[in-house]
């Protein structure tokens, strides 16, 4: 017999003996085969046989257990089955207490709590956990708390998260701001890729100029294709170019 048919005859009994106690939360019944079922893990686990209620129960019991034993990522797992987005949530909490603010971001997601990502993203901007901040508002797209949060990551410098911010609110203002100061410190993979979303070819070219004064000949090229100033492509490839050829 297999494991599967052992564990479907051990329910079976188990509901013959009581009707009722797969609703009854005091009769602990599922107590009888809970062991059997961590045994086995939420991932391998096939219960399709059951009805759904008592899917329900019986995966809703395993993440209780997976929390107890502070197993939450299975927790997660066996609550997402029995789609118990509350006790989803609970989970999240737990891993805020962990300090494990990514899972965090990830486990209110699931349970799409908007309520706790703004929570936690205004938690973790205060506390200058930018990549998180920033996950926790997208997800719900709160555009002003992007917009400080990007305000702040401009002004220390920390421009994969600014330019990740500006860009997903297309905040072209934002955008030149954030190029202009690129340019300024000749961080110019930077100030091309904001000055490109901002659709600023003036911007652009300022770019491409300062690259050839450089004698960053590929990068300025770049520069004046993205602005599309054909007489200046023409000129480093006339001059430039050929004559590496």
């Amino acid at each position: 017999m297999t494991d599967d048919q052992i564990m479907k005859r051990m329910v079976q009994n188990i509901v013959e003996d009581n009707k009722t106690f797969f609703f009854a939360e005091k009769s602990g019944g599922f107590k009888k085969i809970l062991p059997a079922l961590m045994k086995k893990g939420v991932d391998n686990l096939n219960i399709s046989m059951f009805s759904e209620e008592l899917k329900v129960g019986l995966l809703n019991s395993m993440g209780d257990e997976y929390v107890r034993r502070g197993n939450l990522n299975d927790a997660v797992k066996a609550y997402v089955l029995s789609g118990n987005t509350p006790r989803i949530s609970d989970v999240g909490i737990e891993y805020e207490k962990l300090g494990q603010f990514s899972n965090a971001v990830e486990t209110y997601k699931l349970a799409n709590d908007h309520r706790r990502l703004h929570a936690l993203g205004k938690r973790c901007l205060e506390e200058g956990r930018y990549a998180e901040a920033i996950k926790a508002f997208k997800l719900i797209n709160d555009v002003e708390n992007l917009k400080k949060a990007g305000e702040e990551c401009l002004a220390k410098e920390k421009l994969d998260y600014a330019f990740e911010v500006f860009s997903a609110i297309n905040d072209k203002h934002k955008l030149i701001q954030l190029g202009d100061k690129c340019l300024l410190e000749k961080q110019f993979s930077y100030s091309l890729k904001a000055f490109e979303l901002a659709q600023n070819r003036e911007k652009l070219n300022e770019v491409g100029n300062e690259c050839l004064k450089d004698g960053l000949l590929a990068t300025a090229l770049e520069a004046f294709t993205l602005s599309q100033n054909e007489m200046m492509i023409e000129f480093i490839r006339e001059n430039f170019v050929a004559a590496r050829q």
